[in-house]
């Protein structure tokens, strides 16, 4: 090929963001439909509003605190995500995120604040970008704090046009001496199980596995046992615990919280179990969701790892002292919060670790 071939070959029109697979006014669309969504989270410490470079929250506000400590967690849903994008419903994986977040938080005794997220898409659509920011908000709602910033990122050759992913990070602040940990757990503790709303938004590369390659389901069949499709079963938002946690705060004594995520209930509740103490869940106290045996069933999933990658039917835990289990049942009721007494905190014996499940599930 010669020099002046060559060069007659190279488009004539300049390059341009847009033409690399970039819209900016795409996501300048998305960011207006999603402001109403994002008002409705406003707390009276925010300041300004949807467009700036960074989020404002008057930290003036911790002031009637003696020694505010602020608490952070960040998280995402996994490959849940993979299901809403599939079935098209974008407006409920916000409520996984906000959970998986703020239910962290308050594990240690603090109230939610604010949230910012980010939202990764192969291509921008507006009315999409705008339904998950309005789950994200919705999730912030139900969890009384307020969604401050976020980031929507358009990755083209490297997500496809469907493709997303969500993340997010929160703020909470509890006072020093409110703080719950490990050194606040006491032998003859009751342990009070909430129950999950299903899966919540973990294992779901094992449930996608056993369900749709092994078992070859498919998202639009109907379950029996569930009453409706498989796919709106798998999309059931994850449930938000947070302001039920400080209710419970404030109405009994409280020694801890574990929420029951990526690990399983007995691995997590072991991480607020101190040295020397043994925390005891009776299976027998509860049944697990129809969802949880059909992953068993479908992939010959044997019980020890079914209770090691899923909630089983328990989405938060709370450790209470035995005289006030029943102050926490009755305000848990109160608020819809399916809870029970599913163990008790004993001594830790030669042979055991920090929390450990017994007998067998209720039928």
């Amino acid at each position: 090929m010669t020099a002046e071939s060559s060069a007659t070959s190279v488009p004539s029109a300049g390059a341009s963001y847009a033409s690399a697979g970039v819209d900016i006014e795409a996501g300048d669309r998305a960011v207006e439909l999603m402001k109403e969504w994002v008002r409705k989270t406003r707390r009276p410490e925010v300041l300004g509003g949807l467009g700036g470079f960074a989020g404002l929250f008057d930290a003036s506000a911790l002031k009637r605190y003696e020694r505010p400590l602020l608490a952070s967690a960040t998280d995402g849903v996994g490959t849940k995500v993979d299901l809403a994008r599939r079935m098209g419903v974008y407006d409920t994986i916000g409520h996984d995120l906000v959970g998986m977040v703020v239910d962290d938080i308050v594990v240690c005794g603090a109230e939610p604040l604010f949230m910012t997220d980010y939202i990764c898409v192969g291509k921008v659509h507006p009315e999409r970008v705008a339904a998950i920011v309005k789950g994200i908000a919705e999730g912030c709602v139900l969890a009384g704090c307020a969604l401050i910033g976020g980031e929507t990122a358009e990755h083209p050759g490297l997500l496809g046009e469907d493709d997303f992913d969500v993340a997010g990070a929160g703020t909470g602040v509890v006072e020093a001496d409110r703080l719950l940990g490990p050194d606040r757990i006491r032998t003859g503790d009751a342990v009070i199980a909430m129950a999950s709303s299903g899966l919540h938004s973990n294992g779901y590369s094992l449930v996608r596995h056993v369900l749709f390659d092994r078992a070859g389901m498919t998202l639009d069949q109907r379950v029996e046992e569930f009453g409706r499709t498989l796919g709106e079963e798998l999309l059931e938002p994850t449930k938000i615990y947070s302001l039920d946690c400080l209710a419970l705060l404030r109405a009994a004594e409280v020694h801890g919280f574990s929420h029951v995520t990526g690990g399983g209930l007995a691995a997590n509740l072991a991480r607020v179990i101190p040295d020397g103490l043994h925390a005891i869940v009776d299976r027998s106290t509860w049944t697990p969701g129809p969802v949880f045996d059909l992953v068993g069933r479908a992939g010959q999933v044997e019980r020890l790892e079914l209770e090691k990658t899923l909630n089983m039917g328990v989405g938060m835990i709370a450790v209470v002292p035995e005289e006030s289990a029943e102050v926490a049942l009755t305000l848990l009721a109160d608020r819809g919060v399916d809870a029970w007494v599913a163990g008790e905190i004993t001594e830790r014996g030669e042979h055991t670790t920090g929390a450990a499940l017994v007998g067998e599930y209720a039928n």
